[in-house]
């Protein structure tokens, strides 16, 4: 399976030529996710849904399916009945032949006066674990995490907590849009071998569009 980096939140999954894409938000490339075969969106946040995006990909593809939870789902289905799919903590699912199992339920607290959204997030073909906006630890082992590496609900110090209790083999940064070269320096060096330690797991930065190898094929 391969990964490719896009724009902040987002990924490109590809397998025996079936893309599934995650979190095409507003801080991610315009065409993030045409081509896609199935779309997961893990919140409502904008930078992780933007429904332009979405009716990109589903116009340009029409067999393209969108799993996602109920806040966002309930607000396309009416343009795309039968083609979007709720799901909740707990849920297992194919998604144009990748298996999807569902974790977490809220969104990280950004300040106590702020409600709570919801959120999940999701493990794809038992490899790969994207958390959205949340720092959920699943409740099985994972090799590649998509760590949430910069947010306004996090500080470093949860970020590599975070490692730690997930621990897997690699992490590779998302929901970095809004860091500058000089801050992905410092993040890379909290998080790297000369940090406090991440737990054993490799932290590797990937610029968007580069492509990497996951799961049993690497």
């Amino acid at each position: 399976m391969e990964l490719t980096k896009k724009g902040h939140a987002c990924v490109r999954l590809t397998k025996e030529g079936r893309t599934l894409v995650i979190d095409p938000g507003g801080f991610s490339e315009e065409d993030a996710a045409v081509g896609a075969d199935a779309v997961l969106v893990t919140h409502e946040h904008p930078d992780h849904f933007d429904p332009n995006r979405l009716r990109a990909a589903m116009e340009a593809n029409p067999a393209a399916e969108i799993w996602t939870l109920r806040s966002v789902a309930e607000q396309l289905t009416g343009a795309f009945p039968g083609r979007v799919h709720t799901v909740g903590r707990g849920d297992l699912v194919d998604a144009a032949g990748f298996e999807v199992e569902v974790h977490g339920e809220l969104h990280a607290v950004i300040h106590p006066d702020m409600p709570r959204v919801t959120n999940v997030g999701y493990v794809v073909d038992g490899a790969v674990f994207h958390p959205g906006d949340a720092l959920t630890v699943p409740d099985r082992p994972v090799d590649t995490l998509l760590l949430p590496v910069h947010a306004p609900w996090s500080k470093v110090s949860e970020v590599i907590d975070y490692l730690r209790a997930v621990r897997p083999r690699l992490a590779y940064d998302v929901h970095d849009g809004l860091l500058s070269e000089n801050a992905h320096g410092v993040y890379g060096r909290m998080l790297g071998p000369d940090g406090p330690g991440a737990g054993g797991a490799e932290h590797v930065r990937l610029e968007p569009g580069s492509a990497v190898v996951v799961g049993d094929a690497r």
